[in-house]
């Protein structure tokens, strides 16, 4: 996108300061940490055989499979997780540190506290422990999902106004989808990569199609009436 067209998807009138930008980047250091660490332990389990994992797939049609497999297991895992840390008596310990990003950045997509940062990295062992996954499959998928974390921060929208219109796309996240999340609707939209989970559990913000249609709708003349924060 051309940067007017970029500044025309603003999702929110509030823009991110340099203090919370730093105050992110400080806590994805630490989340790096944290991820270096049981990085190290799966390289361990590997190696002694705890945790399963063969050199190459046999198939393209295996290699597509298991990433797929992955995907899903990751989506599932982290709408679990992350509804289960908005529990009122586990919220302040593990996910109050990323919810101070109210208008987030991509810096805030692994900006934890340490105990989030270790739920969330926990993934990779506790996949790896059931399924014997190739090292190429878990590649693609950290690249993956390292992405989809951070359009999910992007703070602007990066899908086209006609992605929930269609049946192909429309259960696939969007930005507007998770910046709703830190900016009011903060008891829906948990899932990372699909609508799924939302819709099934009733998570959704009840206001995500307005809100995308009013965002992907603006041309870049009206890029200065950006929409306050919607909440539930």
């Amino acid at each position: 996108m051309r940067r007017t067209t970029l500044a025309s998807r603003r999702i929110q009138q509030r823009e991110a300061t340099w203090g919370d930008r730093r105050r992110e980047f400080l806590q994805s250091v630490q989340s790096v940490m944290v991820y270096s660490v049981v990085g190290a332990f799966v390289l361990w389990g590997v190696e002694s055989g705890v945790l399963h994992r063969f050199e190459r797939a046999d198939s393209w049609l295996q290699y597509l499979g298991l990433t797929a497999a992955m995907v899903l297991a990751h989506d599932t895992y982290f709408y679990w997780a992350h509804r289960t840390m908005h529990h009122r008596k586990l919220f302040r310990v593990f996910h109050r540190a990323h919810h101070r990003s109210i208008t987030p950045t991509p810096w805030a997509a692994y900006s934890f506290a340490i105990p989030e940062a270790l739920v969330m990295a926990l993934f990779v062992p506790l996949w790896l422990a059931i399924v014997p996954t190739p090292g190429s499959v878990v590649l693609t998928w950290l690249l993956f999902q390292i992405t989809r974390n951070a359009m999910g921060h992007a703070g602007f929208e990066l899908h086209p106004r006609w992605w929930l219109s269609t049946p192909l796309t429309s259960w696939i996240n969007t930005t507007t989808h998770h910046d709703l999340h830190h900016s009011g609707g903060f008891n829906t939209n948990y899932g990372l990569y699909f609508t799924w989970w939302d819709k099934l559990m009733g998570t959704e913000h009840p206001k995500y199609a307005e809100t995308f249609a009013k965002v992907t709708g603006r041309n870049c003349s009206s890029e200065a009436s950006v929409s306050e924060p919607v909440t539930a």
